[in-house]
């Protein structure tokens, strides 16, 4: 699908003149059916920019449409938000003392009692808490009350799901489940989901599109994929891979030849392997991390770090051949 649904315009929310904050002049666009995650450090204005999207905030500047249709700020309307967009925040916004079921039933009419069994039923199949039905959200886990707010915010025919910081309260074990289910059901429905995180793992597993925010700035709007192999700054780079950073006599000592200020390279671009290239390099620490081993490398003082797939193969103190198969320069 290459309908668009939502359109941000010159979108400006300052929060005090005489410092950086909320968002300046923010444009872009979303497809209908994808998942777009806004990535970036705490305080770059994710969320000030989802709750403008949603009509709970009123920018200083610039505009948001749904479907062509200007979204309207608070001032304008007597309930703050878009009818056709929910909004799942970090606290969930449940009812605790009540039962799942009546927490996900109570968002529908009670015009045809079957009718909102049925669908509230099956909302609660997508969401994989059926067995939780009769429960009450005190005595659900963190994931669990998770899936109760998505399930709620989905059942009145909700066109955008807005998620703010989603997997702040799960763990890492249920984390991957949680968002293969949130990929699965956009997919299913043709459900438009925004959300914000400071985890770029988010945005790599789960977007069609990427923001990355800085200090209220929209740095790069691309595929993950193309964000990660292209990041368009260091900043881009650190926060979703972890980068390198050498300036340029750093890269000089290691015989880097660049007339920019700065290489850039991920861990895993260093080819451990004896080439015409490679440099001889010390291992300074070995981390374990699995079924890998990240290796910090020294040479003529300048540190790296690169990825060894086969754990413990090189020890702390050993010599290794590796050269920088690819980096950028800034």
């Amino acid at each position: 699908m290459n309908e668009q649904i939502i359109t941000v315009k010159n979108l400006t929310k300052q929060y005090q003149e005489t410092q950086l904050s909320g968002i300046r002049n923010i444009n872009f666009s979303i497809k209908k059916g994808d998942i777009v995650a806004i990535i970036g450090e705490s305080g770059s204005g994710k969320s000030t920019l989802l709750k403008c999207i949603y009509g709970l905030l009123k920018a200083n500047e610039g505009e948001v449409f749904l479907n062509g249709k200007r979204v309207k700020g608070p001032d304008e309307q007597l309930i703050p938000g878009h009818a056709e967009m929910k909004m799942v925040t970090q606290d969930f916004s449940l009812n605790i003392y009540a039962k799942v079921y009546d927490n996900i039933a109570s968002m529908l009419s009670n015009t045809d009692i079957a009718a909102k069994k049925a669908k509230t039923l099956e909302m609660m199949e997508r969401l994989r808490i059926t067995p939780l039905k009769d429960k009450k959200v005190i005595d659900l886990s963190g994931g669990e009350q998770q899936r109760v707010a998505i399930a709620k915010a989905l059942i009145s025919d909700t066109k955008v799901l807005l998620l703010d910081e989603p997997f702040s309260q799960v763990d890492a074990l249920l984390k991957n489940q949680l968002r293969a289910d949130i990929k699965r059901l956009a997919k299913e429905t043709g459900l438009t989901i925004i959300l914000v995180s400071h985890d770029p793992t988010d945005g790599l597993f789960l977007a069609d599109q990427l923001l990355i925010l800085k200090q209220g700035e929209l740095l790069q709007n691309d595929s993950p994929e193309h964000t990660y192999s292209n990041p368009s700054s260091i900043y881009t780079a650190q926060i979703l891979g972890n980068a390198v950073v050498l300036n340029q006599q750093e890269a000089h000592q290691l015989g880097i030849k660049t007339q920019k200020q700065h290489v850039v390279f991920y861990p895993e671009w260093v080819e451990l392997k004896n080439t015409w290239s490679s440099k001889r390099f010390e291992v300074s620490e070995v981390y374990y991390k699995g079924f890998y081993d990240e290796l910090l490398l020294e040479r003529n003082g300048v540190k790296i770090r690169a990825l060894q797939l086969n754990s413990g193969e090189h020890k702390k103190n050993d010599h290794v051949k590796a050269n920088i198969g690819r980096f950028l320069e800034f």
